[in-house]
């Protein structure tokens, strides 16, 4: 276990190490379960869904002629210095070449963890950062307006400064369109602007400088009720958007035809997120206030109000939504303070009759802190496949993510925290392997970047600050300044 350049403060690290609990069999007694102890740990041989366990070693362990173990000895990490010779010498048979999953064995070893160097900094909070599909542009969206679109193969110069029309409280969620020439972007309002990122114009004035379409999800019969979207999302043929809202419902939005194609009361409470399962584009996933994950079949998404199917588990509201890409998998961030993990084959066509679970105690998560009686509550009824515990969720929609495809086999999950820091977990063995430590407010996003090992945190103190592993330590030579403040990696 390695501390990075300040002390260790066993304060900084919240109620608990962190700790994965599985799930097998929904509708068992989960009560009286304990806080786990420090450093605690399930091995992965041990996680009871054998299905996504053996998806993410096929993803990103070695060849199994590296892992052979020598008699008498103790299993160790294959080294990369062994598998550098294995391949020189074709010692997996591939006429000297590494499979992806070896790729992404040695990758995934390199976590974005030395640094930070800023990228960044303004003056208001700091709700969205995103890098786009193939990693060259990187978008951030302030509090106070400001949507900034960086180019990052050209030392993260300011492409695109976007001052954000018609906005109300904050910039909610951005969406880069798959041939990454418009973004769109949403706030506590019906309308949606869209703004040309290929354009000439560095300074994007919403009607003064460039124009700013309005994508109007209200209608008639919302009788004048105004309503916020909290999470907004192209399709995948980029003719649609998605979005979800405070008006319980999720809506989308016909490009080509420049109107709302559909909308329906998917939670009972305000929907925080949106995404799609895989890129079909048929299967979209939401949760909502409601502490619901439901499934949309789009196959069947007209002319009812209906899932395809729910999962039960969060305690709390559900924050975010990121899908693994597979149609399978996603995980979701709660106001429980857990990310879960779900296979849609668990979900049922309606949520148990009583799926909430009685408390006794009074909590606001926009300003209070999560009751330490909660901490060890578990939903009996629960469908999730794993939980991860470490982090906070408190005050904001904080995000979650799997760790890019490309570079680890996302072996990890990684997510921002109200305590500041972001956190990252090993997928399998629900291990905390890093915590990142800079910022002075709450961490609402974070992203890794989709083929190097990059990772751009963004804070309620306006900093975006970079982590990455350079090959001896060194700034990288796009970086600005670098600012130090504590972070552990494990």
């Amino acid at each position: 276990m390695f501390f990075g350049p300040s002390e260790f403060d066993v304060d900084d690290m919240g109620y608990a190490m962190s700790r994965l609990e599985t799930e097998s069999d929904a509708g068992r007694d989960f009560s009286g379960v304990g806080s786990s102890s420090s450093g605690s740990h399930i091995s992965s041989e041990h996680l009871d869904h054998d299905d996504i366990n053996q998806i993410t070693k096929l993803k990103s362990s070695p060849h199994q002629r590296y892992s052979r173990v020598v008699p008498g000895r103790h299993e160790l990490p294959v080294s990369t210095v062994r598998m550098l010779a294995g391949r020189e010498s074709n010692f997996s048979g591939r006429g000297g070449r590494f499979s992806a999953a070896d790729c992404c064995h040695m990758l995934s070893r390199y976590l974005p963890v030395k640094g930070p160097w800023l990228v960044d900094q303004m003056n208001s909070r700091a709700y969205v950062s995103q890098f786009s599909t193939d990693g060259s542009l990187f978008i951030a969206g302030f509090q106070g307006s400001h949507i900034r679109i960086y180019n990052v193969e050209k030392g993260w110069k300011v492409q695109k400064d976007i001052l954000a029309k018609s906005l109300r409280w904050t910039v909610t969620d951005t969406s880069l369109s798959p041939d990454q020439r418009n973004l769109v972007y949403a706030s506590m309002s019906p309308m949606v602007h869209i703004v040309d990122v290929g354009s000439g114009t560095t300074e994007s004035h919403a009607n003064v400088t460039e124009i700013h379409d309005g994508l109007d999800f209200s209608s008639d019969e919302d009788g004048g009720y105004s309503f916020g979207i909290f999470s907004v999302k192209f399709s995948t043929d980029g003719r649609e958007l998605v979005a979800g809202s405070s008006d319980e419902s999720i809506y989308v939005y016909d490009l080509e035809a420049n109107k709302v194609s559909l909308r329906t009361v998917a939670h009972t409470s305000d929907v925080n997120t949106v995404c799609f399962a895989d890129e079909s584009g048929n299967l979209i996933l939401s949760g909502g206030d409601d502490n619901l994950c439901k499934v949309w079949d789009r196959r069947c998404f007209i002319g009812r109000d209906k899932a395809a199917g729910v999962l039960v588990g969060h305690l709390e509201g559900v924050t975010f939504i990121d899908s693994r890409g597979d149609g399978r998998y996603f995980i979701s961030n709660g106001k429980d303070q857990t990310i879960k993990l779900w296979d849609i084959r668990k979900m049922s066509s309606t949520p148990p009759a009583k799926h909430d679970v009685i408390r006794n105690y009074e909590w606001d998560y926009r300003w209070m802190e999560y009751p330490p009686e909660a901490r060890d509550l578990k939903h009996p009824f629960d469908q999730s496949v794993a939980t991860y515990k470490g982090h906070s969720v408190l005050r904001t929609l904080i995000r979650c993510y799997f760790s890019p495809s490309h570079s680890t086999g996302q072996k990890y999950i990684y997510t921002g925290s109200n305590d500041s820091s972001v956190y990252i977990y090993d997928l399998v063995s629900g291990d905390k392997v890093a915590v990142l430590k800079h910022h002075s407010s709450p961490v609402r996003d974070c992203n890794w970047h989709p083929h190097y090992p990059t990772l751009i945190s963004s804070s309620w103190d306006g900093d975006l600050v970079k982590w990455e592993f350079p090959g001896r330590g060194e700034a990288p030579i796009t970086s600005k300044k670098r600012v130090r403040r504590r972070h552990l990696y494990y």
